[in-house]
């Protein structure tokens, strides 16, 4: 491995903060300095001299926006079974209805429905290892915090109803 001079070195230090990433860095010094670099020794290199590469920031995902076709169902769409005729902009934030099946999902100690305050339906159940899951969902939801307590005893209740 090359040993590299302090100018060379503070040059080095310099692309680094300045974001270049490893690969950037292996090509200046081959470009600028002359100095030929495996990617494994350029990476022992910055190690041994306490350089470090920063992270380029990765963009922040943000949750989708609602569709209109998410939110309550048109006035000509009944209920679904188990479900009050309130829509749920009519319920208090935090407010959720939740519902156990009669016969659980295959693998499931117990499953159910359940709806949150922000309108989002799901289906939940409790595996034998005593996981707790959420299917229908779109990828990667998070409800409302204020549903989660509610959720925890509404699912303990029915637990209890349902003997567990």
């Amino acid at each position: 491995m090359s040993q590299l001079s302090p100018e060379q070195l503070a040059q080095v230090e310099l692309w680094a903060a300045a974001g270049a990433n490893l690969n950037e860095v292996q090509g200046r010094l081959k470009t600028e300095f002359g100095i030929n670099l495996t990617y494994l020794d350029a990476r022992l290199l910055m190690l041994d001299v306490g350089v470090r590469i920063k992270d380029k920031e990765k963009p922040v995902e943000k949750p989708a926006e609602p569709t209109p076709a998410a939110g309550p169902p048109p006035a000509d769409v009944p209920p679904s079974l188990g479900q009050n005729d309130t829509a749920p902009a009519d319920k208090p934030l935090g407010s959720i209805e939740m519902s156990a099946d009669q016969i659980a999902i295959p693998g499931a100690l117990i499953s159910g429905k359940v709806t949150f305050s922000d309108g989002v339906k799901a289906s939940w159940f409790l595996d034998q290892m005593g996981r707790l899951g959420l299917n229908g969902a779109p990828q990667s939801y998070q409800p409302p915090p204020a549903d989660v307590p509610q959720f925890q005893q509404q699912l303990d209740l029915l637990l209890q109803k349902s003997g567990f």
